[in-house]
C-alpha cells in the first residue's frame, strides 16, 4: 500500500482517484499531479513501481512546500484557525459555529439534523392518535 503525505492511499483504485484520499487534493489537482508525474491516469496504484510512487510523493511535497496547495495537517490547521478567528471576533458565522448550527444560511426549522444532532424529546408534548 502506497503511503503519500502521511495517508495510505487505496491500492485497488486508479491513481487520480486514490490521490483524492489526501485531504486538500481534489479531482483537478490529482489530475495535474498525475500528468506532472508522467503516469498513465488509468493505472492502478498497486501496479505502480516504487520509483513512480516516489515521483508522485516528490511532486506533492514540492507543491506543498511552495504553498501551491495546502494538504493534510497544514490545511486542517488553517481551517481551524479561520473558524477560531470568526468566533473570537463575534461574527454571525462564528456564532453559528459556536452553537453548532448550520453556517451557510440553511433552514433549521426542519432538517439540519446532522449539524444539530438527534432529536430531543420535548416535555409535556404528547402525540394525538388519528381517528379519535
Amino acid at each position: 500500500m502506497a503511503r503519500i503525505a502521511g495517508v495510505d492511499i487505496p491500492p485497488q483504485k486508479r491513481v487520480g482517484i486514490s490521490l483524492i484520499y489526501i485531504h486538500g487534493i481534489g479531482r483537478t489537482t490529482a489530475d495535474k499531479i498525475v500528468k506532472a508525474a508522467n503516469l498513465n491516469p488509468e493505472a492502478r496504484v498497486k501496479d505502480l513501481s516504487e520509483e513512480e510512487v516516489a515521483r508522485l510523493r516528490q511532486i506533492i511535497d514540492r507543491m506543498a512546500s511552495s504553498k501551491e496547495i495546502l494538504i493534510e495537517g497544514d490545511l486542517r490547521r488553517e481551517v481551524a484557525t479561520n473558524i477560531k478567528r470568526l468566533t473570537e471576533i463575534g461574527t454571525y458565522r462564528g456564532m453559528r459555529h459556536r452553537r453548532g448550527l448550520p453556517v451557510r444560511g440553511q433552514r433549521t426549522r426542519t432538517n439540519a439534523r446532522s449539524r444539530r444532532g438527534p432529536k430531543r424529546a420535548v416535555a409535556g408534548k404528547k402525540k394525538v392518535k388519528a381517528g379519535k
